[in-house]
């Protein structure tokens, strides 16, 4: 019954970090979305959230079931709590994926990034997909140490983003208001679904540990 019982909360874990890799294929579409205008690719991501948020109920469902059943005490308690915390972020992450497609959709035929942002808001996108590659590689291994360095990593997130409001808020920028709020929201976008990883990273470090890291750690 025990080994059972074990069984159910790694699986939960394998569930965690099978939306992990279905949010990480959320963000490379959207952004290949973003960055060619094509609607159809734009489409394909808002279409799939919903999988996602499926996914994401039967993890919460089997939480609350082993709550309910197995009166789940210390570490197990722990564990389970937790994932309730990280499948919330991912569901979240999913989500931002989909305002990324959505601002691509709206500005097809035409691309939503002025040329000279692209680099910008590319290598924004590079970081916020290999975060939730990483995240996903944490959650299977509760990886301490990767989960940590996450933290330590998405200050290059932070750099990038303050980058792109130097570029929108020069003088030198010829592409109007309504370029200038799609750059300031994606900004946004890829920051937080950074910001997510890092906090699903720290949850690992609690199951782990059982304290989060502390400031010095990150």
């Amino acid at each position: 019954m025990r080994e059972a019982y074990h069984d159910q909360l790694d699986s939960i874990f394998r569930d965690l970090s099978a939306v992990c890799g279905n949010v990480q294929e959320a963000v490379r579409l959207a952004t290949r979305a973003l960055l060619t205008g094509d609607a159809e690719t734009a489409e394909a991501v808002i279409s799939a959230d919903s999988a996602i948020d499926e996914a994401t109920e039967r993890v919460e469902d089997n939480c609350f079931s082993l709550l309910s059943l197995q009166q789940p005490v210390a570490g197990d308690l722990r564990v389970i709590v937790s994932a309730l915390r990280m499948v919330s972020e991912l569901e979240r992450m999913g989500d931002l994926s989909v305002h990324v497609a959505k601002i691509a959709r709206l500005r097809v035929p035409q691309i939503a990034v002025p040329e000279e942002v692209r680099p910008t808001i590319a290598r924004m996108a590079e970081v916020a997909e290999d975060m939730v590659s990483r995240v996903s590689q944490i959650i299977t291994e509760r990886d301490v140490e990767a989960a940590i360095a996450l933290s330590r990593d998405d200050d290059e997130m932070d750099r990038l983003r303050r980058n792109s409001f130097t570029q929108l808020l020069s003088d030198d920028w010829e592409h109007g208001v309504e370029a200038a709020v799609d750059i300031a929201l994606l900004g946004r976008y890829y920051e937080r679904i950074a910001d997510h990883a890092v906090s699903v990273g720290n949850r690992v470090v609690f199951v782990v540990t059982g304290s989060f890291p502390v400031a010095s750690d990150v």
